[in-house]
C-alpha cells in the first residue's frame, strides 16, 4: 500500500514543492525549511510591492500636491536612495548581527517607514518615509536570499532561492493592482502605503521562532549551536550534518584568505570579471525598466488613457506580465542558459521600444502630459481650515506642502470625467488625445518590453553574477555590483522626467532601444557561456582570459 506522502504527491497538488523536497528531507525538516524559506521570501513580496505602487501613488500625489517634475523625481528616487544607503552598510549588518536579525530589523524599518508615510503631512515627510522603506526592503532582500541559501539543502537550494524572485514579481503585480483598487478612494494613497505593514508584521512574528543561519553561527564560533540547527533542518541525519558542517567551515576559511581589495586586482582576472558584472547591471538599468515601472501610470496617461484610474488599471498588466514572464525563465534557465535568455530578451526589448517610440511620435505625446496632473484644480479642505482651497499647478513648495486630508472623491472623479473630453493645446500642437488604436498599440509594446525584461535581464543578471566570481570572494564582489546597481537606478530615476522634458518621450524610448542593442553586443562578446559548466570550470576559464 502506498504511503500517505506518496498519495499526496500523486496527481495535481498545490503541495508540489513539498513533494519535490521529500527525497532529501524528513517531513519535520520539510515543514521547517519551507516555513523558513516562505517567511524570508516575504521580503521579496514587500520589495516588489513597493516597486509596483510607485507609479500609481505618484499619479495620485502629483495632483494633490501639484508636484513639479523635480519633486516627482525626488519622491520616486527617495526609495532608491534608501536602498543605496543601506546597501553600503548592509554587509556589516548582515555579518555582525546575522541574517535572521537583519530580516527582523528590515521588517521593522518597513513598518516604521510605512507608518510615517500614512501620517505624512508634507512632501518632506513622504520622502523620508520612502527612504526608510527603501532601506528596509533593500536590506531584507539581501538578507532573505542569504538566509534561504544557507538553510536549504544543497540539492534544492536553487529552487528555494528562486522562490524569492517569484514572490518579488508577485509583489509587483499586487502593487499595481492595489494602486488601481484605491485610485479613486479618499485617502487612497494611504491605504496603498499601509498594506505592506501586514506582511512585515507577519514576518517579524514568525522569524522570532525560526532558527538562525547555521553558517552565521559557525562564523561566530558557535559550532555546537550550528550542529543543533543543522540537525533540525536536515532531519537529524548525523552523517549529513557533520558533512555539511565541515563544508561550511572550509568555505568560511577560504573566504577569510581573501581581502576586499582583491576584488579590484588583476589576480585571476578579478578586475575584468567585476567590470563585466558592473556593466551588466548598468545596462540592466539603462535599458529603462526602472523608469517604465516607476512612471508606468503617468506614461500610459500620456498615450491616451484618459483618466488616472484607467492608466493605473492598464499598468496593472505590467505586474501580471512580470509574473508570467518569470516562470519560464526559472524553469528553463538550466537547459537554455542565461546567455541565450539575455540575447533574446535584448532583441525583444529593443524592437518593442522602437515600436513604442514610433507610436509615441504618432500620438504626439509630450512631457507635459507625463509630468503634470491632468486635473487642473483639486478642491480640498485642510483640517485646520473650513474654507475650500485650491491647489494650482504652480504653487508647489517642497518644504511646506501640506497634504489635503479631506480629499473629495466625488469632486475629483467629476473633474477627471470633465478632463477626459479635454485636449490640451500647447504651442499650436495637441496633446493627450490619440486614437484608440495607437493607445492600445502603445500598451502592447510596453507589455512586450516588460515581458522581455522579465524573462531575461530580470532574473538572468543575478544568475550570471553568481557564476562569474570565485567562491572565496563572491560575496564581496556581488556587494560592490549591487551598490553600483542601486546607484545607477537612483541616477536614472532622478533624471528621467528632466531629460524627457528636454528630448521628448519618443527620443527617450529610442535611447532605451539603443541601449538594448548595446546590451546585445555586450552579452555576445563579453558574457561567458555558463550552461552545462560547473562553477569551478567557469572560474578557471575566466581566470585565463
Amino acid at each position: 500500500m502506498p504511503s500517505t506522502e506518496s498519495l499526496r504527491c500523486s496527481g495535481p497538488s498545490i503541495l508540489f514543492l513539498r513533494c519535490y523536497l521529500i527525497s532529501s528531507l524528513s517531513p519535520g525538516s520539510i515543514r521547517l525549511v519551507l516555513v523558513a524559506a516562505g517567511v524570508a521570501s516575504l521580503s521579496g513580496l514587500m520589495l516588489g510591492y513597493e516597486i509596483g505602487i510607485t507609479s500609481g501613488v505618484l499619479l495620485q500625489l502629483r495632483g494633490l500636491l501639484s508636484l513639479s517634475c523635480r519633486e516627482q523625481e525626488l519622491l520616486v528616487s527617495s526609495y532608491l536612495l534608501g536602498a543605496l544607503l543601506i546597501c553600503l552598510a548592509g554587509g556589516h549588518i548582515l555579518d555582525r548581527y546575522g541574517r535572521r536579525c537583519s530580516l527582523l530589523l528590515s521588517a521593522a524599518l518597513v513598518v516604521g517607514g510605512s507608518i510615517l508615510l500614512i501620517a505624512a503631512t508634507s512632501l518632506i515627510a513622504l520622502t523620508l518615509g520612502r527612504v526608510i522603506v527603501g532601506m528596509g526592503t533593500s536590506l531584507s532582500g539581501t538578507g532573505a536570499c542569504l538566509y534561504i541559501a544557507e538553510i536549504s539543502p544543497m540539492e534544492r537550494r536553487g529552487l528555494l532561492v528562486t522562490l524569492y524572485e517569484f514572490m518579488l514579481v508577485v509583489g509587483v503585480m499586487l502593487g499595481f493592482g492595489c494602486s488601481y483598487a484605491f485610485a479613486t478612494l479618499p485617502y487612497g494613497w494611504t491605504y496603498t502605503f499601509g498594506l505592506v505593514i501586514a506582511p512585515a508584521l507577519l514576518q517579524i512574528g514568525v522569524l522570532v521562532f525560526l532558527p538562525p543561519s547555521p553558517r552565521f553561527l559557525v562564523s561566530q564560533g558557535k559550532v555546537e549551536q550550528a550542529r543543533i540547527v543543522l540537525a533540525r533542518l536536515r532531519g537529524g541525519v548525523q552523517e549529513h550534518v557533520e558533512k555539511e558542517l565541515a563544508a561550511i567551515s572550509t568555505g568560511l576559511k577560504e573566504e577569510s584568505e581573501h581581502s576586499f581589495l582583491e576584488v579590484f586586482s588583476t589576480k585571476a582576472n578579478l578586475r575584468s570579471r567585476l567590470l563585466t558584472g558592473v556593466t551588466l547591471v548598468f545596462l540592466q538599468q539603462a535599458t529603462g525598466q526602472p523608469n517604465i515601472l516607476s512612471y508606468a501610470s503617468p506614461l500610459l496617461r500620456s498615450v491616451g488613457f484618459n483618466s488616472d484610474a484607467a492608466a493605473t488599471l492598464a499598468s496593472t498588466g505590467f505586474g501580471v506580465v512580470k509574473v508570467v514572464g518569470t516562470i519560464p525563465a526559472v524553469l528553463l534557465v538550466d537547459s537554455v542558459g542565461p546567455k541565450s535568455f539575455l540575447c533574446g530578451g535584448a532583441v525583444a526589448m529593443g524592437i518593442s521600444l522602437l515600436a513604442l517610440g514610433a507610436l509615441t511620435l504618432q500620438s504626439h505625446t509630450n512631457l507635459t502630459s507625463l509630468c503634470k496632473s491632468h486635473t487642473i484644480i483639486n478642491h480640498t479642505h485642510a483640517p485646520w481650515d473650513l474654507n475650500e482651497t485650491s491647489i494650482g499647478l504652480e504653487n508647489s513648495d517642497i518644504y511646506s506642502t501640506d497634504l489635503p486630508y479631506q480629499w473629495n472623491s466625488e469632486e475629483s472623479q467629476r473633474t477627471n470625467r470633465e478632463d477626459d473630453g479635454i485636449l490640451e493645446s500647447i504651442g499650436g500642437r495637441t496633446y493627450g488625445g490619440g486614437s484608440s488604436l495607437l493607445k492600445w498599440a502603445s500598451l502592447i509594446s510596453l507589455l512586450v518590453y516588460v515581458a522581455a525584461f522579465s524573462i531575461s535581464l530580470g532574473p538572468m543578471v543575478y544568475v550570471v553574477l553568481s557564476e562569474i566570481f570565485p567562491m572565496g570572494i563572491r560575496g564581496r564582489a556581488v556587494s560592490v555590483v549591487s551598490a553600483v546597481n542601486w546607484a545607477t537606478n537612483l541616477l536614472i530615476s532622478m533624471t528621467f522626467l528632466t531629460i524627457t522634458e528636454k528630448i521628448g518621450v519618443a527620443n527617450m524610448m529610442f535611447l532605451y532601444a539603443a541601449m538594448s542593442f548595446v546590451l546585445l553586443v555586450f552579452v555576445i562578446f563579453c558574457v561567458p557561456e555558463t550552461k552545462g559548466r560547473t562553477l569551478e570550470e567557469i572560474s578557471k576559464e575566466l581566470a585565463k582570459k
